[in-house]
């Protein structure tokens, strides 16, 4: 193979512009396509910029001409030539105006045949791409998506280097401490029998920071959380992590909102208005059933409790009757979409995620189709459709039981009947706050209050008195950012009092000696004084998959994991050999079923 020696880049493959015209240029790459007409030879270089054409032709050093010839997709080549104008021009192409007449070519290194096309990658399975993502990743749209969240975490380190902030780095190997998911657990050769723990979040370091003076931190930090996975969740992952002294929650999240609309005008210039609009927990619950409404599109949950208690159908009486609700969405223009077929499946999964059932009004005809019908007075169902300002053509789908389950059930419901609808607009970028978080919520399994938060968050001063008396009540000083339905950050207010911090651990079931145990070191710091602080994590990755349109953070991820959390192109995670577990004082305890392997 031939090497590089003597040759310096000059430009990019897909920087040069009818402008260049005439420049010698030297360029690096990968051939994308061959193609020989015989007298004429093109070959589309590419790098991470994206694609030039090179041409060569009888004006072509003989020797040049046949080695071009000789080149595949994927070689790696370098060439040096003259930029000129293309005679047969392709507009689809940022360089389709131009092309390289070649004076000079190196074959640098060969590939064998790939395992698929590489500018097709995003039409072939997961399980080939993601085995060889090195290869995916040459594809252009990956390309193009590893590079935009390159240019948000530059963005973001500019915008808070530029407000005063400092990055810190925090420890990767931490002690473990409960924040809510399962840790990754690091065992240690030194000190047998104990490990470390893979950070959740640089949380209780960057408020340790806060007491250390350090009045302005940020850190785009490695994150990891051993939890199930799913489109837009992987075991590790990036959050642009920021805490600030001597503030209140309106001043967080106006240095979020400045962050955002720089963000969002550098890198696909959109102008975000700002101050972005806020809603409280409450009323996103009882409106869209989630707490990360995506507001692009209506549809919002009525509360028909009080007409459903005065009818005749036991089912809903009852979920009122014992303090639950009924509560409906109405899907306009949705009768002609949804036959009896279709609402049977919507059923089945309404029951799938923890409804008992789902009642129904169809309006395809003049007379409505009701689910329910037997069970109504004359003129009820008339009384309810007005009220919902229903009409012929609509459908409207009714969940009853427990308030909590009835309104996610119906937020899931509204986005899957969006969907079928094709009623969400694209090229919206709806940013919310979701402020007055409740502090507490009830595990029914359990039947205990656990933390929504983590357990450093401060609660509201008005609502400190309920704390011992009705959790229910406190709210939280804390506040979520969301955007077209995806949850970006969570941020909060902390508690910087050691008495209420001793507090709040005891109320979410911790003994003393566990309190001293896991979080004696930052209880003890914050009896030597502590400014008040507050901060937020905003998700990188999520906030590039949105960016990029990518329906997974797998797409904007070099090497991400699948569902089960294994990396399919190395194979982690894997086994370790005797002599490793040996030193870090480790049996494995084999399942009965490989005993005898």
């Amino acid at each position: 193979m031939e090497t590089i020696k003597g040759l310096k880049r000059t430009d990019y493959c897909s920087n040069l512009r009818i402008d260049d015209c005439g420049k010698e240029v030297t360029l690096f790459g990968w051939a994308q396509r061959q193609r020989d007409l015989g007298n004429l030879i093109f070959i589309d270089l590419r790098d991470r910029t994206g694609i030039v054409q090179l041409s060569f032709s009888d004006k072509t050093n003989r020797d040049t001409f046949e080695k071009a010839g000789s080149v595949r997709s994927e070689y790696v080549l370098a060439v040096k030539g003259k930029v000129v104008e293309r005679e047969s021009k392709n507009p689809e192409l940022p360089t389709g105006d131009i092309e390289i007449e070649v004076t000079e070519l190196r074959i640098i290194s060969k590939a064998q045949t790939p395992p698929f096309e590489i500018s097709k990658a995003d039409e072939v399975g997961d399980e080939t791409t993601l085995k060889y993502r090195y290869l995916a990743l040459r594809n252009e749209k990956l390309t193009k998506n590893i590079l935009m969240r390159n240019k948000i975490a530059k963005i973001a380190r500019e915008y808070f280097y530029d407000n005063d902030f400092i990055e810190i780095e925090t420890p990767m190997m931490i002690k473990s401490t409960p924040e809510g998911a399962r840790d990754y657990v690091v065992p240690s050769r030194i000190h047998n029998g104990k490990f470390y723990a893979l950070p959740q979040s640089p949380q209780i370091y960057k408020q340790l920071l806060m007491i250390a003076g350090f009045d302005r931190y940020i850190q785009l930090a490695r994150c990891f959380r051993d939890e199930d996975l799913r489109a837009d969740r992987q075991p590790e992952f990036t959050q642009i992590d920021l805490e600030m002294s001597f503030v209140d929650t309106d001043d967080i999240m106006e240095m979020a909102e400045g962050f955002i609309k720089k963000l969002m005008k550098e890198t696909i210039n959109i102008d975000i208005p700002t101050p972005l609009p806020k809603m409280t927990y409450a009323d996103a619950m009882n409106k869209y059933g989630s707490d990360k409404p995506d507001t692009r599109f209506d549809m919002l949950i009525n509360d028909i409790s009080s007409w459903a208690v005065k009818t005749d159908f036991g089912v809903f009486k009852n979920a009122v009757e014992e303090g639950g609700t009924v509560r409906c969405i109405v899907a306009k223009n949705a009768a002609s979409v949804y036959s009896r077929k279709k609402i049977d499946k919507l059923t089945e999964y309404a029951k799938g995620i923890g409804a008992k059932g789902l009642a129904y009004i169809r309006w395809a005809d003049e007379n409505p189709n009701c689910s329910f019908a037997k069970f109504l007075k004359d003129g009820e169902l008339e009384e309810l459709l007005s009220s919902l300002g229903a009409e012929k053509g609509d459908c409207v789908f009714i969940i009853s039981g427990k308030t909590a389950l009835t309104l996610s059930v119906l937020g899931a419901l509204r986005l899957a009947v969006a969907k079928e609808l094709d009623i969400i607009p694209q090229g919206k970028w709806n940013y919310l706050w979701i402020t007055q978080m409740p502090f507490f919520e009830y595990d029914e399994e359990s039947g205990e209050w656990v933390a929504m938060h983590h357990p450093f968050t401060m609660p509201m001063e008005e609502c400190i008195p309920y704390l011992d008396t009705d959790k229910a009540k406190v709210r939280a000083k804390a506040f979520d950012l969301v955007l077209n339905g995806t949850e970006l950050s969570s941020g909060s207010m902390r508690i910087t009092d050691c008495e209420l911090q001793n507090k709040m651990f005891e109320l979410l079931g911790m003994s003393q000696e566990e309190i001293d145990a896991k979080f004696g070191f930052l209880v003890e710091a914050y009896k030597y004084a502590s400014p008040p602080h507050g901060g937020m994590g905003i998700g990188l990755d999520r906030l590039a998959m949105l960016i990029c349109k990518a329906d997974s953070l797998r797409d904007v991820t070099a090497f991400p994991k699948v569902q089960n959390a294994s990396e399919l192109m190395s194979g982690a995670p894997t086994y370790i050999d005797d002599i490793q577990l040996e030193e870090l004082g480790i049996k494995i305890a084999k399942a009965e079923s490989e005993k005898d392997e």
